[in-house]
């Protein structure tokens, strides 16, 4: 029977309360499994007798008789109350498994960090399609767009989205050998004159490192301007100029030159974002806990 069809004859608590009553026969026996008043399951028997315009029960001392009409809708409800639990039980199974669409944002620098990650849970969860999507704009979780969001910098702000810190990057500014051979090296903060840099291509800076670098040194300095933070890296390893990396990156390439170490103030947390809505599903909950586990491992980062 459609839901249409059962719109006309009546709601889904009056046939069940005639259902109860058809099964058990009395008033007071239906009235104990809904957990409702007895004054309530007479009143949805007549509103729906009403409805039909027929009776559904021959009432008598003993209790209350199916009709013909009655047994008719008890066939019906019966079948249909079995579906429904069928479909509760693979809705509540689907979100038991960690199967479908896992859809990550994060910065492309972070790539390094999160890709093994995500390559060894799909291995584990081989019925999930991972989407890892990196772009230096803000993905909405509110509307759809990610699962789960790795964010660096300050908190995110946005309402219904629970937020963890759980990790923290740390960078220093380094130099190809090449750049040293041929400009030298600075001998502190203080000797960035006549030296040039790569830096991101925004305006203000984004970032505590590209704040501080612009505070320092000329904006002509800066010769190498890339909205890509993979290009700015590939910049410091030809030579274009001094850069910020972060030190994990660094360790990645043993020839680099660190011109200047670690500040506390260009550190940068790692936030683990998720929808509030979505946050207690099986699936956000197995990924965030192993990402959590795996960044356990991570080198320190600094």
């Amino acid at each position: 029977m459609s839901g249409r069809t059962w719109m006309a004859i009546g709601n889904w608590d009056e046939i069940r309360t005639a259902y109860q009553v058809a099964r058990l026969g009395t008033v007071s026996g239906a009235a104990g499994v809904l957990g409702v008043h007895h004054a309530t399951v007479i009143r949805h028997i007549d509103a729906l007798e009403a409805r039909l315009g027929a009776r559904l029960f021959q009432r008598h001392a003993r209790g209350y008789t199916p009709t013909e009409a009655g047994l008719d809708l008890l066939t019906v409800a019966q079948a249909t109350g079995d579906q429904f639990a069928q479909l509760s039980g693979r809705i509540h199974g689907r979100g038991e498994e960690v199967t479908g669409e896992l859809i990550v944002t994060a910065l492309p620098g972070l790539s390094p960090l999160l890709v093994p990650v995500l390559v060894r849970f799909q291995t584990v969860n081989p019925g999930l399609v991972v989407r890892f999507l990196t772009d230096i704009r803000v993905f909405r979780l509110e509307y759809g767009e990610a699962h789960v969001a790795i964010r660096a910098g300050a908190p995110p702000q946005e309402p219904d989205n629970v937020v963890q810190e759980f990790h923290k990057v740390c960078g220093a500014f380094y130099a190809s050998p090449d750049y040293v051979g041929r400009m030298g090296q600075p001998a502190d903060e203080h000797d960035l004159g006549g030296h040039a840099f790569v830096s991101f291509d925004a305006d203000p800076p984004q970032g505590p490192f590209a704040r501080w670098l612009r505070s320092r040194v000329a904006p002509e300095q800066i010769v190498f301007r890339t909205s890509d933070i993979a290009a700015m890296q590939r910049a410091v390893l030809e030579g274009a100029g001094i850069g910020f990396l972060s030190v994990t990156e660094a360790r990645r390439h043993p020839g680099l030159v660190q011109v200047l170490p670690p500040r506390t103030e260009w550190n940068s947390p790692l936030w683990l974002v998720t929808h509030v809505d979505l946050h207690r599903s099986m699936k956000v909950q197995a990924f965030t806990r192993f990402l959590k586990d795996a960044a356990q491992s991570w080198p320190a980062p600094c």
